[in-house]
């Protein structure tokens, strides 16, 4: 692979940004929006719960951390989908570009704009509602780490079922983080699923994360053996992610499906 050819997929994404408010505008706005709302309410279950138990962490770390996942996501489809929406995606690939270098440009791409995100949401939750990640510890580090590379995969994939059936199907790709956080217990234990919800979420990755995010809160130690559990499923959901989208493209192009790719095709 070449750094160089990277490097110009995540500029061309850069300068996108850059040169549009509407696109600088959704870095920040929801998230913000998740934040004081999430943020208000917490302290407000801080003042009507019994004396002893914090909101914050608990609820408001939670809504941070999902989040920062959804901006991973959404930063790798995003990119994918702006090639898309201005019909770009064919001219990409009259270049000498792999396959492995546009799609690590993506996740370049969202490395960047999920940090701003970020940013933001460490800002607003910090010097409004005073969440301290000293309460986490070390341990927010593995947290993110997880996430991050569940949102790569998802963010792949996702990327990969748009180039199938067209970009009419984008509206199949947003609402997967929501179908996913009833199964990963996000804001309550994994306990309180039933037998068949609890089996999903066993296999994935944000579901030891929030887990072991309600047990620093509750004193109790974290294992170390299901985030490494964690982190090595969302390995393997990346490879087979990329896997995926690499078939896909091929059989787009034996197919002659990216000749034909506009916003009318959906099959």
């Amino acid at each position: 692979m070449s750094f160089y050819r990277i490097s110009t997929i995540v500029l061309r994404q850069l300068y996108l940004i850059r040169g549009s408010f509407s696109r600088v505008f959704p870095l920040f706005a929801w998230i913000g929006v998740d934040m004081v709302l999430w943020g208000f309410l917490t302290k407000y279950l801080n003042t009507v719960a019994s004396a002893g138990f914090n909101f914050i962490p608990a609820l408001l770390g939670a809504v941070l951390l999902w989040d920062f996942f959804g901006r991973i996501m959404q930063g790798v489809t995003i990119a994918f989908f702006e090639d898309v929406w201005s019909r770009n995606f064919l001219n990409i690939f009259a270049t000498p570009l792999l396959i492995s270098e546009y799609v690590s440009g993506l996740v370049l791409t969202s490395i960047l704009t999920s940090l701003a995100g970020l940013f933001v949401m460490l800002i607003i939750a910090t010097f409004f509602f005073n969440l301290s990640f000293l309460a986490y510890g070390f341990m927010i580090i593995p947290f993110l780490l997880v996430l991050f590379l569940f949102g790569i995969s998802l963010g792949i994939f996702g990327s990969a079922l748009v180039l199938r059936l067209g970009p009419a199907s984008e509206w199949f790709i947003w609402p997967i983080p929501a179908f996913i956080s009833p199964f990963v217990g996000v804001l309550y234990p994994i306990s309180t699923l039933p037998a068949w919800m609890q089996i999903v979420s066993k296999v994935l990755p944000p579901t030891y994360v929030f887990e072991g995010l309600r047990a620093i809160i509750k004193g109790e130690p974290v294992s170390g053996m299901l985030l490494i559990l964690a982190a090595a499923l969302s390995f393997v959901y990346i490879f087979l992610a990329y896997r995926i989208f690499v078939r896909i493209y091929r059989s787009a192009l034996r197919s002659g499906l990216i000749a034909r790719y506009s916003a009318e095709s959906v099959s």
